[in-house]
């Protein structure tokens, strides 16, 4: 199963922009599709973005959109989330998930969870 490190997170004012990184141990990266997930104290881990295994297609959950744009570099093995205008709602831990389906990806269902990173947006 692919292993995943998130970084990236930390404090910021509200208004500003913090960006995400995902480092994926697999050398078959490319034949994943990636997405990001967020939890909140006291909250069902939700959807933010998904990425296709090439990068052509992504989708955002409507919270996010607009806003947050999700990338990702192959040859790096790595996934990102730049994220702007940042507000209090998205104060969350922050995950990556990895399947090779691209509809599969977006659901939360996952065993194989990181650490995540924190994102803390103050107000």
């Amino acid at each position: 199963q692919v292993q995943l490190v998130e970084s990236g997170g930390g404090l910021v004012q509200a208004g500003g922009s913090l960006r995400l990184s995902c480092a994926a141990s697999e050398r078959t990266f490319s034949n994943y599709a990636m997405a990001w997930f967020r939890q909140a104290p006291g909250k069902e881990r939700e959807f933010v973005a998904a990425i296709s295994w090439l990068g052509r297609s992504t989708y955002y959950a409507d919270s996010v959109k607009g806003r947050f744009t999700i990338s990702r570099d192959n040859a790096k093995n790595t996934v990102y989330l730049q994220m702007n205008s940042l507000n209090a709602e998205d104060t969350a831990v922050y995950y990556c998930k990895a399947d090779r389906d691209y509809l599969k990806v977006r659901r939360p269902e996952y065993d194989y969870w990181g650490q995540g990173t924190q994102v803390t947006v103050s107000s």
